[in-house]
């Protein structure tokens, strides 16, 4: 079956995860790792052979995959969004709304690009800050995918919490380096492996959600079907027209 314009962009969000965003994570986790084994050989009093250079190149590599994680992000909610506002005609209904989610897109955006900026500990607070506000306003907008009554199996729930997890690590990188007692550091570990824990669930949750949502030539027999718990004729959709 031929896909049109609405269904390579719907592909556009798990294309760029796969080729991107997940390569992207087994590298950040393989310079996390060489780092803590060059700084504990170091501490050890020992020669290490893995290169100074890993730490920075992990700071860096990190700095990319918070972009990543909140640009996919974005990517993946937007789209039913702004089908949902033409959808529902909410450009003449509630000009004002559509304005309102477009500044949030700027305002969000903009403090992300504020964060990586930022250098005193306030404004990296602030700007992180008012990210995540952003994520979370756009997140729960008419239209997204969200499963809320399966929220602990739910796609969205896992990428945006590993989203602002990944914003909040961005935010205290500076603060790492500086904490000789480690307790940044040690808050960065243990965050980040539940965000590690949030990117498999995103594996698998997105891998499902490919099959519940309807390309646009299914859509018209799929949104037939009932999914009411309560119904008899629970999980039944109509007849399929037979192949010509």
């Amino acid at each position: 079956m031929d896909l049109n314009a609405e269904d390579f962009i719907l592909l556009l969000h798990p294309a760029i995860a796969v080729t991107i965003v997940f390569p992207l994570i087994g590298m950040v986790i393989r310079m996390a790792w060489q780092t803590r084994q060059r700084r504990l050989e170091v501490k050890a009093g020992s020669k290490s052979k893995i290169p100074p250079a890993v730490g920075q190149e992990h700071v860096q590599l990190g700095r990319w995959l918070t972009g990543a994680v909140v640009g996919i992000y974005l990517l993946g909610i937007t789209y039913p969004i702004i089908e949902k506002i033409i959808t529902d005609g909410v450009f003449t209904k509630e000009p004002s709304k559509v304005a309102l989610i477009g500044l949030f897109y700027i305002a969000t955006i903009a403090s992300l690009v504020l964060l990586y900026r930022a250098q005193e500990k306030v404004w990296r607070g602030v700007f992180a800050t008012l990210t995540g506000i952003g994520l979370v306003v756009l997140g729960f907008q008419d239209g997204v995918y969200r499963l809320d009554k399966a929220w602990f199996a739910s796609h969205f729930y896992y990428g945006l919490v590993a989203a602002l997890l990944m914003v909040f690590s961005l935010a205290i990188v500076r603060d790492i380096y500086q904490d000789q007692a480690n307790r940044w550091r040690t808050t960065h570990v243990v965050l980040n492996c539940v965000a590690l824990l949030l990117f498999v669930g995103q594996g698998i949750t997105g891998t499902r959600d490919l099959l519940e949502i309807p390309t646009s030539w299914q859509k018209s027999t799929i949104y037939q079907c009932n999914f009411d718990k309560a119904s008899p004729g629970y999980k039944t959709c109509p007849p399929l027209a037979p192949p010509k």
